[in-house]
């Protein structure tokens, strides 16, 4: 006997009995689809000034954290189960310095021509790209904290756009 909480039929991830499945999405039409994801590490001022001189010992943090989340966002589908592969038609990630705060921000932009959207591989762009800045600069300050990973906005698809507040 399965139990079925109202919540779960309202997931599309959950079928009509409570069970896990992917999502089908063969009848839906292919849209251009865009997804912008953002998150903040934040750290020591003093490893933010090793990331800023280029002189961490691993090397150009940023620009391997770049190649990383990039990278990340081909793999979105063998990460998260239920999780459609996508042929991905772009993606960008910049980082921003701000020393006020010792912190860098990580925003991505994830697109695709297909019939689901890119959420998922803008969110694992910003979680490997700040995870990745973590993993370079641990030796000097474990004390890194990954904060505010969230989607900022999304286009096409049914539901159309979306805009975070």
């Amino acid at each position: 006997m399965t139990n079925k909480t109202p919540a779960a039929t309202n997931l599309t991830h959950f079928d009509s009995s409570g069970q896990a499945h992917m999502v089908d999405v063969g009848s839906k039409a292919d849209t251009h689809r865009i997804a912008v994801a953002s998150g903040c590490i934040r750290m020591k001022a003093e490893t933010l000034a090793l990331i800023q001189s280029g002189t961490a010992k691993k090397g150009d943090v940023l620009g391997i954290a770049r190649i990383a989340a990039i990278m990340a966002t081909k793999r979105t589908s063998d990460l998260i189960p239920l999780c459609h592969p996508l042929a991905l038609t772009r993606v960008t990630v910049d980082f921003s310095i701000d020393e006020a705060n010792a912190s860098v921000t990580c925003n991505t932009q994830a697109e695709t021509v297909g019939k689901t959207g890119v959420e998922m591989e803008a969110l694992t762009a910003v979680q490997i790209g700040l995870l990745t800045i973590y993993d370079m600069c641990k030796a000097v300050d474990r004390g890194m904290v990954i904060t505010d990973v969230r989607v900022m906005e999304k286009h096409g698809g049914k539901s159309g756009d979306w805009v975070a507040d």
